[in-house]
This record gives C-alpha cells, sequence and structure tokens, in this order.
C-alpha cells in the first residue's frame, strides 16, 4: 500500500512559481512511476508529467512543457513539481498519483493517489 500526501498548493499571479510536492509513505519500489496531473470541474483529470520512483527523465504534456519541472527528492522521499511561467489556465487541484510499471498519462491506470492540491494562477 502507497499513500501519498501533496503540498505546496496556494495562488500566485500570472508569470509566477510555485513548487508542489507529493510525499510518498508504504516504500514505492524502484519499478513504480509517479505521475501528476490536475483536474478543473470543467475538464477530465489532466495528464502533467510522470517520473519513475528511482529517478530518470520525466515525460511532460506539451501544455507544460518548458516550464514545469519534475525532480526525485531522496532525502524526503518524495516527487515535486516545480511550475515557473505560470498561466491562468495552469489554475486547478494538482494529485499525484503512482502505479507499478510503465508510465502513462492515462489517470486510469494509476492505483494509488493524494488528496489533491489547489493552485490559483491570477491575471
Amino acid at each position: 500500500q502507497v499513500q501519498l500526501v501533496e503540498s505546496g498548493g496556494g495562488t500566485v499571479q500570472a508569470g509566477g512559481s510555485l513548487r508542489l510536492s507529493c510525499v510518498a509513505s508504504g516504500r514505492p519500489c524502484s519499478y513504480y512511476v509517479l505521475g501528476w496531473f490536475r483536474q478543473t470541474p470543467e475538464k477530465e483529470r489532466e495528464f502533467v508529467g510522470t517520473i519513475r520512483w528511482s529517478g530518470g527523465s520525466p515525460s511532460y504534456a506539451d501544455s507544460v512543457k518548458g516550464r514545469f519541472t519534475i525532480s526525485r527528492d531522496n532525502a524526503k522521499d518524495s516527487v515535486d513539481l516545480q511550475m515557473n511561467g505560470l498561466k491562468p489556465e495552469d489554475t486547478a487541484v494538482y494529485y499525484c498519483a503512482a502505479k507499478p510499471g510503465a508510465g502513462s498519462i492515462d489517470p486510469r491506470e494509476y492505483f494509488y493517489w493524494g488528496q489533491g492540491t489547489q493552485v490559483t494562477v491570477s491575471s
């Protein structure tokens, strides 16, 4: 069993930055993948990016590529999402999720989810 807890959400002006953290307990195995997703009331849950728990090169959605960075923090047992150049359309509840095996952009393939953290970008 893997438990995920997100933190770091908040309100920021357009062009600003936020850093989200997803702390995992229950010791995800090295073959797990951690994904970041986001959701608004108007849209289905949307893929943001993913990284293997053991590290390596992250993958990103085109909408955030070049602005967002996913990284592992071994000391904290966390996966962080650094968001720069935020836009109003980035406003959403952000979730981290975990699954074994290969990475996926489909949220339905992820077994474990955090509770989400709100990110609001004002124009």
